[in-house]
């Protein structure tokens, strides 16, 4: 038994021993394919997909292929990364006023115009799921091997986020390895932690709000699309586009600057000094000559400066004098040195503040023409005022002490550089002529129209010119003309005066007072624009002729003119139907024809819109502007916002001694009647083409998702040194836009070597302020159109 036993047992132990050996063999395996698997299947972590489940938890950093364009989106748009199909988490952008439609139509009484569509198209990353298959002796090692992982997937964060750290401190040196003065730049991710709208930064020790919050955290958000996990045509085109794009941002950011050789030399305006255009006009009886003849290919050049040019004399000392060598031109003093227009002084230019019609003084002449119509009212009933020929601007520059802005216009004419003297002392002005083509601003809007010796035959070819006049004035505005044929009694200004009383009174005008200033020894005619159309209606002739319901008073670019009268506003509710409210109280107030059930730029209804407007840039002037930009603002006197929309910003910086041409592009929501029935001012233009105005005219610019959008239309190169053009040599330019442009323009300035005051970029948009130099390249171009 012993041995029978002894035989039995000696197999089982034989076959337990093959058993381990074989399981072992198996373990051994699995364990192998376990590891090989684990191994090939490493999910990245910023790819890793998450379930609807506990997607919230997860911080999404903001990617190009996560966030839609902020650069479309209306005032203070801010998207947030990820989405869930529960509730879309979204915060603003608050301090973006964002882009405007292109495409809108205009119209008197609705600011609710067609608008481009918008797209934020945000893309969700994510990878296939994994799924490991264990039996149940693998299924300790499995448990392992997740404990591992979770393990490593701690440390794989932890690397990222010190990497992360490292890169923002990275960031906050500069290409030099340090910081540049008074210099700020920030990336900020976005996550579900962060609460506010409000960035501030640190300055010289106070705190500079850059995004403040405020009221445009009401403003309307534009949806994020979610698109899945299959990309979208657009998606490729667009990341196409951007690396196209970022291959010629650094061919831009390389760009040559060359000095514009041209026969205007220092005074170059490109679309006024077209001299092939001009030598082949086939007529230049109505002035085209003086008209916009813009070359086709706009220069990219840049215009040289005056030997001995230096800052501009300060507002108000520049009133009365100026550099000589910043404007270096005698002929004018010359000319018109016996009426006190101009005089040279040494190194300086003077100005007594006299005028062809006002030897003795400008203001005695502004209070003898309300002394004679007290309804006049200057400052108060009389606020934006259209002053025709202007000379040096000294009648609008003496406004300005009687609280009126005054649109002043010559052309560039024999009467050398007028309008620069006028820009240089710090006096609104620009250069253009009443030739064929309607004035660049909309219809019944200046309180009053002025012209003193202003050599316009307004009598001639059916009252053409005067006209166009009465389009431009408010119903119940005033024409102030003081010229000879109103107090000389030559043949010819008899003539004159005959044709005129004649015409003003088949256009319904009332003649409200024929005075005689006897300091000046001039008389003054005064006139009214009725504000019906019964007078029209009762008229035995139809001449001038009444212009057709079709045509609208406000269409003024490039529109010719016509002999004709539009009619008058019948509905009370009707823009020009009632007189606006007596300035200050019209600026802050809604214009009362804007209607509730009209929607403004922004999608609100168009008064909420103009007032949220309106607070949105007191809070960014008053938080961020006046703060830690480097701008010293007692300098600056000469102001254009290059986009505006309702004059939000120029109202917000009515209470320093300064003047803000508010810029409204043609392709823009037509808002330019709203910005002048808040007794403020300014102009339609293109900005594919150059501004009518001379080099060196701007303290400070300010640009509102302008750039973006011409680099969408037109020649973006253009419009750089177009800006260089017109901006005084230390004065500076606020640039908002997106980030990638904020870095495009950054680099192009510095190549221009100008200083960077302040750079900020967040979630894709940015902010820039620059200040220019007086650099200027030594190699030249010459523009064979312009010589």
């Amino acid at each position: 038994m012993a041995g029978k036993y002894s035989r039995v047992d000696g197999r089982k132990s034989s076959s337990n021993l093959c058993s381990s050996i074989l399981v072992s063999v198996f373990v051994g395996v699995c364990l192998l394919a376990v590891w090989l698997l684990s191994a090939s299947s490493v999910i990245p972590i910023k790819n890793l997909e998450v379930s609807g489940e506990v997607k919230d938890d997860v911080k999404t950093p903001v990617t190009k292929d996560n966030v839609g364009s902020a650069s479309d989106v209306s005032i203070g748009i801010d998207q947030s990364a990820g989405d869930s199909k529960e509730e879309e988490s979204q915060k603003q952008f608050e301090d973006n006023p964002g882009d405007l439609p292109e495409d809108a139509t205009k119209g008197d009484t609705n600011v609710s115009l067609n608008q481009e569509d918008k797209s934020a198209i945000s893309e969700e990353t994510s990878v296939g799921k994994q799924e490991l298959v264990n039996t149940d002796d693998d299924k300790k090692t499995n448990e392992e091997e997740k404990e591992n992982g979770s393990k490593d997937e701690s440390e794989s964060r932890e690397e990222i986020k010190d990497n992360e750290d490292s890169q923002v401190e990275n960031n906050q040196v500069n290409e030099d390895g340090e910081r540049g003065a008074g210099q700020i730049e920030e990336k900020t991710d976005s996550s579900e932690d962060d609460k506010s709208d409000q960035s501030s930064v640190e300055k010289d020790g106070n705190s500079v709000d850059i995004f403040p919050s405020g009221p445009q955290s009401e403003l309307l958000d534009e949806p994020s699309t979610q698109k899945g996990s299959f990309p979208t045509q657009a998606t490729e085109s667009k990341k196409e586009k951007e690396v196209q794009q970022a291959s010629e941002s650094e061919s831009q950011n390389s760009f040559t600057w060359k000095l514009c050789n041209t026969t205007a030399g220092t005074d170059y305006i490109p679309c006024l000094d077209n001299l092939v255009a001009i030598r082949n006009l086939p007529t230049t009886k109505h002035y085209e000559h003086r008209e916009r003849h813009c070359p086709e290919d706009p220069p990219t050049c840049l215009v040289p400066l005056p030997d001995g040019y230096q800052r501009s004399i300060p507002w108000p000392t520049s009133r009365e004098k100026i550099w000589y060598h910043n404007v270096p031109h005698t002929k004018l003093a010359e000319v018109k040195g016996h009426q006190n227009w101009v005089k040279v002084s040494g190194e300086y230019l003077t100005f007594p503040g006299g005028g062809t019609q006002f030897k003795f003084g400008a203001l005695h002449y502004i209070d003898f023409i309300q002394q004679s119509v007290s309804e006049v009212a200057w400052g108060k009933r009389s606020r934006v005022i259209l002053d025709v020929g202007c000379g040096v601007a000294s009648f609008g520059g003496f406004l300005f002490d009687r609280d009126v802005l005054a649109m002043s216009l010559a052309p560039k004419d024999e009467h050398e550089a007028q309008v620069q003297f006028a820009l240089e002392r710090g006096i609104p002005a620009i250069s253009a002529v009443m030739g064929t083509l309607r004035l660049p601003f909309p219809g019944r809007v200046f309180d009053i129209v002025h012209c003193a010796r202003c050599r316009v035959p307004w009598h001639i070819e059916g009252g053409k010119l005067l006209l166009e006049l009465n389009r431009l004035l408010r119903p119940g505005g005033f024409f102030v003309w003081s010229a000879t044929p109103i107090y000389q009694k030559l043949p010819e200004d008899v003539e004159i005066w005959q044709a005129m009383n004649k015409l003003t009174k088949a256009m319904c005008w009332e003649v409200i007072s024929i005075i005689k200033d006897r300091v000046n020894n001039v008389g003054i005619a005064i006139y009214r624009k009725p504000t019906t159309n019964e007078c029209y209606e009762q008229r035995s002739k139809n001449n001038p002729p009444l212009c057709q319901d079709s045509d609208d008073p406000s269409a003024a670019w490039n529109v010719p003119l016509q002999a004709c009268m539009h009619k008058l506003p019948v509905a009370a509710s009707e823009r020009g139907a009632q007189w606006p409210e007596m300035w200050p109280a019209r600026v802050e107030k809604a214009p009362y024809w804007l209607s509730s059930s009209d929607t403004g730029v922004y999608g609100k209804p168009a008064p909420e819109d103009f007032l949220t407007d309106y607070e949105h840039w007191k809070h960014v002037i008053e938080n961020s502007y006046k703060n830690g930009f480097g701008i010293n603002w007692s300098t600056v006197r000469n102001v254009m916002d290059m986009r505006a929309v309702y004059g939000g910003f120029a109202a917000a910086l009515r209470d320093l001694k300064l003047w803000v041409m508010n810029v409204v592009s043609i392709d823009a929501p037509d808002t330019l009647p709203i910005i002048y029935e808040r007794g403020l001012f300014g102009i339609y233009h293109d900005w594919c083409e150059s501004f009518n105005t001379y080099p060196r005219s701007y303290d400070l610019l300010h640009a509102d998702h302008l750039f973006s959008k011409i680099k969408k239309k037109c020649n973006f190169m253009a419009l750089v040194s177009e800006v260089d053009r017109i901006l005084r040599p230390e004065g500076s330019i606020i640039i908002r836009d997106s980030a990638e442009t904020i870095t495009e323009l950054e680099s192009l300035f510095k190549s221009m070597q100008w200083t960077i005051s302040m750079t900020y970029s967040k979630d894709k948009e940015g902010l820039l302020c620059v200040q220019k130099s007086m650099w200027r390249p030594t190699e030249t171009e010459t523009l064979t159109y312009a010589v």
